[in-house]
């Protein structure tokens, strides 16, 4: 089920929390926002889950009109919020029957659907247990379950690895992903390595403007600023000869040296496809042995930080 947000805004006094926004997530994709603290994450993940009324736009779960019929949406509609709002004095499994009949699944249906989501989301060992007695990763997994037992076709996880340990991160990431196979997800973090590795699309939000969206690589390529090089050249006496001529190609925007004692120098190009080719033919033509001519790639860190520091 698809995910179509028209214009959102959501004020605050005269604060703009979300600032007309508009985006689609298709059936089947797992969408990574990401953003600074006082982004407008939480409260378009809120918009979308129902829980709060936007001030302008639309949104649309499905055909389902989420301002006009809340109700209808949220049967469609798994929500873990940052907070997991767990009744820690209940038994694992307790819990989910008491979840699972809020979400008006069949009397008859809910003990087979909680095994159901004891397995998809291992608690097997640990569903007698109360929650209060569970480590935070597997009251993680509670919450998923929770968000899962009446089987929604979205699921939206505000920020659901916060305070795991690595293991338990890994855990939920394997989880997500395999939950996302057959559904929509939006998944929020602060973690970026844990966006790269399981969302299929990233878009970055910043004072309540979407300020980029699209794949990891497609992110990268649209990144501004100059693409980075590393060159060795080997066996040569005058490297002051071979920065001239390295600074002077088309496109090459700085040139610096990396090493005191060889021609390692760290090249920024606006074109670095270009760039490597001349730089080929410039060590066959003066006969430099060139060792190493490695793009550097552009980390997710570097892009978030570039399009939110302002």
């Amino acid at each position: 089920m698809d995910i179509k947000v028209e214009n959102l805004t959501k004020l605050y006094g005269v604060q703009k929390a979300v600032d007309d926004i508009s985006f689609v997530v298709k059936t089947g994709e797992i969408l990574g926002f990401l953003g600074p603290n006082g982004a407008g994450k939480t409260t378009t993940m809120k918009a979308i889950a129902t829980f709060l009324l936007p001030d302008n736009g639309s949104i649309y779960i499905g055909d389902n009109d989420a301002i006009k019929s809340p109700q209808e949406v949220k049967k469609h509609i798994g929500y873990l919020p940052e907070n997991n709002p767990l009744y820690t004095e209940m038994p694992v499994i307790d819990y989910l029957r008491f979840v699972a009949a809020l979400n008006n699944v069949p009397k008859q249906n809910i003990d087979e659907r909680v095994l159901e989501m004891v397995k998809l989301c291992g608690l097997r060992g640990e569903k007698h247990k109360k929650i209060e007695e569970l480590s935070k990763g597997y009251q993680q997994r509670v919450g998923l379950a929770q968000a899962l037992i009446h089987d929604p076709d979205i699921l939206i996880l505000d920020e659901p690895t916060t305070g795991l340990d690595p293991n338990q991160i890994i855990e939920i990431r394997e989880l997500i992903k395999k939950i996302g196979r057959s559904k929509t997800v939006i998944l929020s973090s602060h973690i970026l390595a844990e966006v790269e590795a399981t969302c299929d699309r990233i878009m970055i939000i910043n004072k309540g403007k979407i300020v980029a969206n699209g794949t990891t690589a497609e992110l990268r390529n649209r990144s501004q600023g100059n693409e980075i090089l590393i060159v060795e050249i080997e066996g040569i006496s005058d490297r002051d000869t071979v920065y001239t001529a390295v600074a002077e190609l088309p496109n090459v925007e700085m040139v610096d040296f990396l090493e005191n004692e060889s021609a390692k120098l760290e090249i920024q190009s606006s074109d670095a496809k270009q760039t490597k080719k001349l730089i080929f033919d410039l060590c066959v033509k003066n006969n430099w042995y060139l060792s190493q001519l490695t793009p550097v790639e552009t980390k997710l860190e570097d892009i978030f930080r570039e399009l939110t520091l302002n």
